[in-house]
């Protein structure tokens, strides 16, 4: 999905939230992309324990989950945005300089919906 590339270094991969958490911990990456759908512990949870263990590190959510309740579940984790995984090609980048610059992202198609992003503006 994301290629490397002179703005972007892939520093870790994980298979499951509960590698997702041990791979922030030990690599304190800038960002993170996780999915709300993760094997061994979903991407919910182990956002909440990313957070705790690698509190510098902003999570933007990559699902296939459309519907506004798994968004409305998602952000308040902490994380900074919800990218749906059909809209990656068009938002992916975009969302992620977005949560670099320490704003939350949500992706267009969520335009109509007023999610509670406390202390963060939100992006379309």
């Amino acid at each position: 999905m994301l290629q490397p590339s002179p703005e972007w270094q892939i520093i870790g991969e994980a298979s499951d939230g509960i590698e997702g958490i041990q791979h922030a911990q030990r690599l304190e990456p800038d960002v993170i992309l996780l999915d709300v759908g993760m094997p061994r512990l979903n991407g919910i949870d182990a956002a909440k324990a990313i957070l705790s263990a690698a509190p510098q590190s902003r999570i933007l959510f990559v699902s296939i989950e459309i519907c506004p309740e798994f968004v409305q579940g998602a952000l308040p984790t902490g994380a900074q945005g919800y990218v749906v995984k059909s809209d990656a090609a068009s938002d992916l980048l975009y969302a992620m300089r977005t949560v670099m610059d320490g704003q939350r992202f949500v992706g267009s198609r969520f335009a109509n919906y007023d999610f509670f992003l406390p202390d963060a503006s939100t992006s379309a």
